[in-house]
């Protein structure tokens, strides 16, 4: 609001900012709490503009000062949520950094590892033991084939001439399905 004095423009005019009714808040700028500081950016705009017309002027600057309040009120902000998702970061890097190596964590380390490998392979032995141990009750139990008998030479000789003597005509031979 602008009150033109008898003077004017001589006389600086008496100037009040208020929000319009039902106006929506803005998240940066309150015009209650701004209002000193908005108003006294004018001060200087005034003491230069005495003696010409100068509403347009101080309307101009006032709009500056209120988008200056703005700008640095989101900045703010801005820098609130750049150090917290710097903080969260470092929190979240932390899980990446592990323990410092020395002489003493190395040995324990290796003692523990040492041990591990002698449990696995000890397990391991176990378990071809038992299934070595399987394998020959279930050989034990099984009935050779012909076929390995004749293999592992558990079949009586053959007389291998009676086989030289015998010839065949392979022309003669018919193979059928």
């Amino acid at each position: 609001m602008v009150q033109y004095p008898p003077n004017y423009p001589d006389e600086a005019p008496r100037l009040d900012v208020t929000q319009p009714p039902n106006a929506p808040k803005h998240p940066y700028l309150d015009i209650q709490e701004d209002k000193a500081r908005l108003l006294s950016s004018l001060t200087e705009t005034i003491e230069e503009n005495l003696g010409m017309a100068m509403v347009f002027t101080l309307v101009t600057v006032l709009k500056d000062s209120a988008e200056l309040v703005i700008t640095e009120r989101q900045n703010a902000k801005q820098v609130v949520a750049d150090m917290a998702a710097a903080k969260l970061e470092e929190e979240e890097n932390k899980k990446f950094q592990g323990e410092a190596v020395n002489r003493e964590s190395f040995l324990a380390w290796r003692a523990r590892f040492i041990k591990e490998q002698e449990d696995e392979e000890k397990r391991a032995l176990e378990d071809k033991e038992l299934e070595d141990k399987k394998a020959r009750v279930k050989k034990e139990e099984k009935k050779m084939t012909g076929r390995e008998l004749w293999e592992k030479g558990l079949v009586g000789k053959v007389d291998e001439e009676d086989e030289e003597g015998v010839e065949v005509d392979l022309e003669k031979l018919k193979i059928s399905a």
